[in-house]
């Protein structure tokens, strides 16, 4: 039973750390170029081990979208269906950099955590 309720625990826990991250990552991507959905799926698939979805990620950049974060538009493709490449904005890019600093002191803290506590073993 104690080792379902740890599954359990850890499944809740991943998906909570998961939910924080992917709006930082997205934004992390748009900052080199603009993308369609699709293809941030694909990136954060290739440099990640975050599993995410269609389902997931339009929401996301919806919300972000609304945040004034990201523009989206639309491009007619040489062949297949058009394309709604989402860009990072000048708002985008000033939050990318308050993430970054706090991201960057968030893991000195934990590394420093990790340090003291594995040393008193």
């Amino acid at each position: 039973m104690e080792s379902e309720n740890n599954e359990y625990f850890i499944a809740k826990w991943k998906s909570q750390y998961k939910k924080g991250l992917l709006e930082y990552i997205i934004i992390l991507l748009l900052r080199s170029r603009p993308c369609y959905g699709y293809e941030l799926i694909s990136d954060m698939n290739q440099f990640t081990s975050l599993e995410i979805a269609e389902g997931t990620i339009y929401p996301l950049l919806n919300r972000l979208k609304k945040e004034g974060l990201v523009t989206s538009e639309w491009a007619e493709q040489e062949s297949g269906i058009p394309r709604k490449y989402y860009k990072l904005t000048e708002d985008g890019l000033t939050i990318l950099s308050t993430m970054n600093e706090y991201v960057g002191s968030l893991n000195v803290s934990v590394d420093k955590i990790l340090k003291k506590t594995n040393s008193l073993k």
